[in-house]
Order: structure tokens, then C-alpha cells, then sequence
């Protein structure tokens, strides 16, 4: 049984070899039984030196037209098969490509296409693809403590009725001994859209009545004064307590910069609008007279 592999001769060993077919006017098969060699290879060198020469057959192709057309022919190869890489089912569109499914492409269609090209179409690093091959079995290890923890953090979040969310199940695992960061916990239950229930968002009461014509700015944006008691700004809020809200009425004098409040329980139930509380503002013990 012959070897599996072609033997490679250089070619300095290859015009050694023919020399002597045209210098001792031996035949091929003659030379090539005593160089050892086929018979078949030692006559296609010779057909191919002639053809250098100019002495070969019509027809017949030099080197260099040889190694032209076969650059051309791999380019063509190359190009069709690029076409075949970016007409792939499985190739995720431009601003779509997140690094591992490329590598995860490439391992697919390796036993189809090389994988220098397969880089190159998909412009990533050679170097990269095999890192990434390299770390496949630590990929699967992680996926698999993944499970394991999805399954234990379903329990809980099961026992719970589905309203337990990360905070709460990452604390009962701790609870349970199983000591694992909330960042994982929080990834593990993103992934497999394991989610609790969280309150709704209070919304504000408040809505601006948008027929009513805008304050007017009775200070001009002007926040000093020269004299005190001569430019007073105040405001009105609310603040919530058991027995009810309580209103704080504030006064501040733009010379001096001194507040004065006072809180108050609103007489009414309703909200307070702007006629109101001017109305009502004495009873909130707020002196607006000018400072002597």
C-alpha cells in the first residue's frame, strides 16, 4: 500500500531531473527508474519545460499562464463562495451580529467553506474564533450551573405566586444557604423572562388646567431687593400625616433672605386653587406686612 501523502519536489530538483532526458538521449522512463522517482511526474516536468521554452505543443500552457490561471480560478472560487456565506440563512444582519453567534456560524459551515475565508467574509479574527473554541467547554459548564440555579430560583418564585422578584429570591436563596450574587441572579431570571410583580407608579393628582391663562411674574425674574419687606415671594405645599394633610404657607424676604412659615389644616376637603388660599392665607399666621 503507497503512502497517503504526495511527495513534493522542489524545483532546482526538478530541472536536475530533466537534464539528463536531453543531455544522455536516455527516455523518460529510463531516467526517472534511476532517479527513483515516477514516471508520470519526471515526463509532465519535461512537457512543462518545453512549454517554457517555446518548444512545447500547441495549446500548451507556460508556468506562468499556469499559476495566472490558477490565481484566477481561485479568486472565482472565492468570490462565489463569499456570495454563498452572505446568502446563509443562518447570518444574522448587519447591527445584528453579536460576536458569538459569528463564531457559532463559522463552526457550522467549516466543514463547507475554509475558515481563513469564513474570517475574513465575516470580519473576525482567526486568532478570536479559536480563543472562542477553546473556552467551548467552559461555555457549557456555565450554561449548565445556569439551569441548575434557573431550576432553584423557580421554586421560590413558584411559592410565591410569581410575585417574588430578584431582591426577594436572591434573598431567600441566601436564606436557604445558597450563596450567589444578585447580579447573576438578576441575568439568570432576565434570560428566561422569570419576573415578579412591582407596584404601579404613583401618579400625580395634579393636572394643570390648560383653558387658565399663565400667572403673571410680578417680580420681573428679579430675586433681590434693595429694601427689606419691599419684595416678599412665597410658596404653598402640602404635607401628608394620619390625620390628614397639613399645608405649609412660606414667606421669604428677597433683602434679608429671612423665611417665615406656618402650617396649617385646610378648611375644606377639596384641594386648595389660587382664590382660596389668598383667602384663607392669614389663617396661616404669615405676616406680609413690610418690615418697619
Amino acid at each position: 500500500m503507497g503512502s497517503k501523502y504526495t511527495k513534493r519536489y522542489t524545483e532546482e530538483f526538478k530541472r536536475d531531473a530533466i537534464a539528463p532526458v536531453d543531455s544522455s538521449g536516455k527516455t523518460v522512463t529510463a531516467v526517472a527508474r534511476e532517479l527513483g522517482i515516477s514516471s508520470e511526474s519526471l515526463r509532465c516536468w519535461y512537457r512543462r519545460a518545453k512549454a517554457d521554452r517555446g518548444e512545447g505543443e500547441s495549446g500548451e500552457l507556460t508556468s506562468a499562464e499556469r499559476e495566472e490561471l490558477k490565481r484566477l480560478r481561485k479568486e472565482a472560487r472565492e468570490q462565489q463562495q463569499t456570495i454563498e456565506i452572505l446568502k446563509s440563512d443562518g447570518l444574522p444582519r448587519e447591527g445584528e451580529r453579536p460576536v458569538s453567534e459569528l463564531y457559532r456560524l463559522i463552526h457550522a459551515e467549516k466543514a463547507t467553506y475554509p475558515i481563513v475565508l469564513l474570517c475574513r467574509v465575516l470580519k473576525v479574527a482567526r486568532s478570536s474564533y479559536y480563543a472562542w473554541c477553546k473556552g467551548e467547554a467552559a461555555r457549557r459548564a456555565r450554561q449548565a450551573a445556569d439551569d441548575a440555579l434557573a431550576h432553584e430560583i423557580t421554586v421560590p418564585h413558584i411559592a410565591s405566586r410569581k410575585t417574588y422578584g430578584v431582591p426577594r429570591i436572591h434573598a431567600e436563596l441566601r436564606r436557604l444557604g445558597r450563596r450567589v450574587n444578585r447580579k447573576r441572579v438578576a441575568r439568570v431570571m432576565r434570560e428566561r423572562d422569570i419576573h415578579g410583580v412591582t407596584r404601579r407608579r404613583r401618579r400625580s393628582s395634579t393636572r394643570p388646567d390648560l383653558k387658565a391663562k399663565p400667572a403673571p411674574d410680578l417680580i420681573g425674574r428679579v430675586f433681590h431687593a434693595g429694601r427689606p419687606g419691599t419684595r416678599p415671594v412665597g410658596d404653598i405645599t402640602y404635607l401628608p400625616t394620619a390625620e390628614g394633610r397639613l399645608y405649609l404657607a412660606c414667606r421669604l424676604d428677597l433683602a434679608t433672605r429671612q423665611a417665615r412659615s406656618s402650617v396649617t389644616r385646610w378648611p375644606t376637603t377639596t384641594a386648595p386653587n389660587s382664590s382660596s388660599t389668598l383667602s384663607t392665607w392669614p389663617t396661616a399666621g404669615v405676616d406680609w406686612s413690610p418690615a418697619a
